[in-house]
């Protein structure tokens, strides 16, 4: 047995159903952000940059391209002989099998890759949030307090609260009420998904609620422990912080790191984000090429105009092509004379010569409303564009390659053209 302070449990399965066609074959923390990087690098350098080498990432849904991506976490310096970064995917016991149902019980699967570190405290993560923490300082606040149970949490405004958990607090930060997504809630202060628990009442909290269907920390474990007279303290952070749960704040997100001075910066020496980066050549700007205020990654050859837009490597931009306000992510290949405004193009698509995407009025997407919205055109991975089409706003295409399948070469606003079998 090795004996570690505090070891990471980070919650990487999740399906990402609102990111709509990009989670079609890749879980949520796999998908590109921010050019070179994958959600997953930001929660991974933060353990590393907090002096947490021991990791173990669940996974569930789709975790092809998630563990290539983390390997033996060479890149965040997690390659160690003793603790380092462990994939924890569900498997089957002597007695039954068993799917991760909620995220306490991915953690209660796991029992015993915990005890083996034998540790102090169980630092609990999202895999699907952008954000940087220093978790040592919230471990401070942990024991300072004396605490059983630290919760990260941050203010929001009140008309947003009903979304999250909310923590109701005295003047010491102790947490007098917990409420799930509650319809009126108390207080503005938000739970992140962000859990520091001394050992013990972790333990004895999973074990007490093995039997709970779908156990969740926010709907039982946390209540549990409240009711049963642990000490639960709130640890208020005010930095960045941002769920990518949404087309729409994804896209956001992106677009926020381009401001002429981000909120949210990838530049900076002391707290540095890494990623696992292939070894592939430098960017090229053609005479021609035009970029304007974009994050452009390594590999990428431009021939045309790009304005606004992120980046990811290896992609094409060709000769009389604009784009504009756009997500492209690695490896994608944009011919001539193409106009793109607003656009998510995933991984690996081709887009034909003299194809428009994001034209038209904003109308709601027929079939999913809640998740093609905000004027965005979204397209999933090895898609092929066909020459010549035009795809409207509000719009989702996925693993169709044929111009038969569009209605006399244009897809309308709020349309959505995906391949039979193909998750939306």
């Amino acid at each position: 047995m090795f004996k570690k302070e505090m070891i990471a449990m980070l919650l990487a399965g999740g399906q990402g159903s609102r990111l709509g066609v990009l989670t079609a074959k890749v879980a949520k923390p796999a998908v590109a952000f921010g050019g070179k990087y994958r959600i997953i690098d930001f929660p991974l350098s933060n353990c590393i940059n907090s002096g947490i080498d021991t990791v173990g990432v669940l996974t569930q849904y789709q975790p092809l391209r998630l563990n290539t991506h983390i390997g033996i976490g060479i890149p965040w310096d997690l390659d160690r002989n003793v603790g380092g970064v462990s994939i924890l995917p569900p498997y089957e016991k002597s007695s039954n099998s068993e799917w991760y149902t909620g995220t306490a019980n991915a953690i209660y699967q796991n029992l015993n890759y915990m005890e083996t570190y034998n540790p102090d405290y169980v630092l609990i993560l999202s895999g699907d949030h952008i954000y940087k923490m220093d978790y040592e300082v919230m471990l401070d606040f942990h024991k300072a307090n004396k605490a059983d149970v630290t919760i990260a949490a941050m203010p929001v405004p009140i008309e947003e609260a009903s979304r999250f958990g909310i923590v109701v607090t005295d003047s010491e930060n102790r947490i007098k009420e917990f409420e799930e997504k509650p319809e009126k809630p108390s207080s503005n202060l938000a739970s992140m998904g962000i859990y520091i628990f001394s050992w013990p009442v972790l333990r004895d909290a999973l074990i007490k609620l093995k039997d709970q269907p779908n156990c969740d920390f926010g709907k039982h474990i946390i209540p549990y422990c409240h009711g049963k007279g642990d000490r639960l303290f709130a640890y208020e952070y005010n930095g960045y912080w941002k769920d990518v749960g949404t087309l729409s704040s994804y896209w956001e997100a992106n677009m926020e790191l381009i401001d002429i001075i981000p909120e949210f910066n990838l530049y900076e020496e002391f707290w540095k984000i890494y990623t696992n980066s292939a070894s592939i050549p430098p960017q090229y700007i053609s005479d021609q090429g035009v970029v304007d205020r974009c994050i452009i990654s390594n590999g990428s050859e431009i021939y045309g105009e790009v304005h606004s837009s992120v980046l990811g490597s290896g992609v094409t931009i060709g000769k009389g092509s604009v784009v504009r306000d756009s997500i492209i992510m690695q490896g994608v290949n944009i011919g001539e004379n193409c106009v793109i405004e607003k656009a998510i193009i995933a991984e690996d698509t081709v887009v034909g010569n003299g194809a428009v995407i994001g034209i038209g009025s904003e109308v709601p997407n027929k079939m999913k409303p809640n998740i093609y919205s905000g004027g965005l055109a979204t397209i999933g991975e090895n898609s092929v564009i066909p020459p010549g089409v035009q795809i409207g706003k509000n719009t989702a295409i996925s693993g169709v390659t044929s111009i038969e399948d569009y209605d006399n070469g244009v897809l309308e606003s709020g349309e959505t053209l995906i391949k039979a079998g193909d998750r939306v």
